[in-house]
């Protein structure tokens, strides 16, 4: 009798362990894991099976990780892929570097426009490296490299620095900051300027994602200081897509058709009502529409 019984409970655990899923869920608030990585902290978290091809998601300025969004994530997760995310430096919980000091931006944006170098604490390819050393902590020799906005030009650098290291590229309404592209909307305009010094309240929400307004002078001088991209977007090897909202008032459509017309063989797709945001109406499209570029590669 007691045999039977234990056979009974063996055989309902198998089942259960059969029945489960192989990996959790991804969630906004699941655990982060923090390490030293050039000589900073850098917070990384992953979702999906880790035997599967892996895709590294870049988040744009100020942002951390939780703005891609959990039914973003798992849909690229459940469509066969190991997702790495990370908080860029000076985001989320990663190094809020404040020691380096707050730019003083408004003449940097001066330099910048008469053509004189930017005076940034650190680069857009300082945090590509970062990117990187995520990788490397994770063991994952190659990934697909997705980058939005400012996350999207980090991507670029790594597809040009780091090209060995990437499977595929995707931009996400980004730009090669060439001089001659359409400047943002005095609306987009506006509401960068809000990000960057928000009120008590809009501070309260930004801060719960993991968003550092006083950091934005420094990402913002990193941008500066990277310049026009050009020339080195056009050496781009990796297969890529370029996908834009038609309504992107930051970055206008502009923008990412001459990332597409710079990287050659990319795919250029852009989604109506999509502005420089990804909209839960737009996202499974998107996601799609990654999913079946990175299984290709």
């Amino acid at each position: 009798m007691r045999s039977s019984l234990s056979q009974s409970v063996v055989l309902a655990l198998v089942v259960l362990i059969c029945a489960a899923p192989a990996t959790a869920r991804y969630t906004q608030d699941q655990n982060m894991t923090v390490a030293r990585m050039n000589g900073i902290d850098i917070a990384y978290t992953t979702t999906g099976n880790p035997e599967h091809p892996t895709v590294l998601l870049i988040m744009g300025l100020g942002a951390s990780h939780r703005l891609w969004g959990e039914d973003f994530v798992n849909r690229i997760a459940d469509a066969g892929f190991h997702v790495v995310l990370f908080d860029n430096r000076d985001t989320g919980q990663s190094a809020f570097l404040e020691e380096l000091g707050e730019p003083m931006i408004l003449w940097e944006f001066i330099k910048n426009w008469f053509g004189f170098d930017v005076d940034a604490p650190y680069t857009l390819s300082d945090m590509a490296a970062d990117g990187m050393a995520v990788l490397d902590t994770l063991g994952v020799e190659r990934a697909h490299i997705v980058g939005a906005s400012m996350g999207g030009m980090i991507a670029q650098i790594i597809a040009v620095e780091h090209a060995a290291r990437i499977r595929s590229l995707v931009s996400i309404m980004s730009t090669t900051g060439a001089p001659h592209l359409p400047q943002p909307s005095n609306d987009a305009r506006t509401g960068l300027q809000n990000a960057a010094d928000p009120d008590e309240d809009v501070a309260q929400r930004l801060s719960a994602m993991g968003f550092h307004p006083e950091a934005m002078p420094r990402q913002i001088t990193a941008i500066l200081a990277a310049g026009d991209r050009s020339d080195q977007v056009t050496t781009i090897s990796a297969p890529t897509l370029v996908l834009h909202g038609e309504d992107d008032m930051l970055l206008k459509p502009p923008h990412g058709e001459h990332t597409a017309a710079l990287i050659e063989g990319s795919k250029l797709i852009i989604y109506p009502g999509m502005g420089h945001n990804m909209p839960p109406e737009v996202v499974p499209k998107l996601a799609s529409d990654m999913v079946t570029h990175m299984s290709a590669y």
